[in-house]
């Protein structure tokens, strides 16, 4: 008696076939970056970043603007959303977070500079204000901070950068930071210790 609901409903059949075909896309330049074809992570991002866009409006739909975003539980609803989930794998999931953790972080870049351009009252037309939402005030300038002690921490030692968006940005355990970079846990511990340390001392600096 209920039949094949997709049947009764085209749009949904489409848009669940679509969501299918995305998912094998996005497992496969995983999958070829994984084995170092680089123009596979250029294909990747933009479909992460957007992804990721759209579950963060979903998130801020009737929130309140000192919401905090939880920008772990986003990556892994948006992993959940585009990784095939019949061939799951340790180095996917890693390296996928990989992605989103860069995407992530120009996601709170921008609206952390969105929220700064409403606040100075210029450009304001031009401001997506449910995306401006999407950090609190006060997080804003921590945000922006972070991005530019990581711009100069990348100049001085571009992994210890690499580990801090993945742990900061990411939120991957160490386990998963490891495999990304293809470098030791006792590495990754080392190199989040010192990254913490300076970073903490340049942001006092800032504040």
């Amino acid at each position: 008696m209920n039949g094949d609901l997709t049947s009764a409903n085209p749009a949904k059949a489409g848009r669940l076939s679509g969501e299918v075909g995305e998912a094998h896309q996005v497992t496969q330049l995983l999958a070829d970056w994984r084995q170092g074809e680089e123009a596979a992570l250029e294909k990747l991002t933009p479909l992460v970043y957007e992804e990721l866009r759209r579950l963060a409006h979903r998130y801020m739909a009737g929130q309140q603007p000192d919401h905090t975003l939880q920008t772990t539980a986003l990556v892994n609803e948006a992993y959940l959303r585009l990784v095939d989930q019949t061939k799951p794998s340790f180095a996917n999931r890693s390296h996928f977070f990989a992605v989103a953790a860069t995407a992530m972080r120009q996601i709170l870049v921008n609206h952390a500079k969105a929220q700064q351009r409403l606040k100075r009252g210029g450009g304001a037309s031009k401001v997506d204000l449910d995306t401006a939402a999407l950090i609190s005030p006060e997080q804003t300038k921590t945000v922006l901070d972070v991005d530019e002690a990581l711009e100069r921490l990348a100049e001085l030692d571009s992994r210890k950068a690499q580990v801090v968006e993945l742990k900061y940005f990411g939120g991957l355990n160490q386990d998963e930071i490891a495999e990304v970079l293809k470098i030791s846990i006792v590495t990754v511990r080392r190199d989040w210790l010192f990254a913490r340390a300076w970073l903490y001392t340049e942001l006092q600096n800032v504040a």
